[in-house]
């Protein structure tokens, strides 16, 4: 009779172990993320900050400087955008022009402006899926010299393009403005 419980409570961590062991059975039948959906669905998401930033900022507060010293809403976003050349260029062979800051002068207007960004996101998202997943661990020059991952630099341009959506939210903030992200969704 002792030996019942005993037997009882054996069985019932056998039964406890093959259950945890079926799911996670489960948990690893389920494939990981390509990283190149992953590596685009950042690169979709920020320029979709930065595009609803542009088409949302009033036009006539695109040369707003919150000091002499610092680049206009207009030029954060030309540099931004333009930054996504030096991705889109190292895949393509492109020689590096001066991307990264395209002038001011030569996008007069806001529907300049946004299309610029559009296209440049664009450009990105297309490079990006011509990669493929195996093209992620190709190594390209980058700068001068300089080699990295395609996967690496279009983290790095994630990220610089972060950067700036920050710094355009502070734009609209010291404008009085409500930036589209930190609004109330409908």
């Amino acid at each position: 009779m002792k030996k019942l419980p005993f037997l009882a409570l054996v069985l019932m961590a056998f039964a406890f172990a093959a259950h945890a062991q079926d799911a996670s059975r489960k948990d690893a039948a389920k494939p990981a993320e390509l990283e190149v959906k992953v590596v685009l669905d950042s690169w979709n998401e920020i320029g979709r900050k930065l595009t609803a930033l542009a088409e949302d900022f009033p036009e006539d507060k695109y040369d707003f400087k919150p000091t002499p010293a610092e680049r206009s809403f207009a030029e954060q976003l030309l540099h931004a955008a333009g930054s996504c050349y030096y991705f889109t260029d190292s895949l393509t062979g492109k020689p590096l022009a001066d991307q990264g800051s395209p002038k001011r002068a030569q996008y007069k207007s806001k529907a300049d402006i946004v299309a610029f960004v559009k296209k440049s996101f664009a450009d990105g998202a297309t490079a990006i899926q011509a990669q493929g997943e195996k093209g992620m661990s190709t190594e390209v020059v980058y700068m001068p010299g300089q080699k990295s991952r395609v996967i690496d630099i279009a983290y790095g341009i994630i990220e610089h393009s972060g950067e700036h959506y920050g710094q355009l939210v502070v734009y609209y903030r010291l404008a009085g403005l409500v930036p589209p992200e930190s609004r109330p969704k409908q």
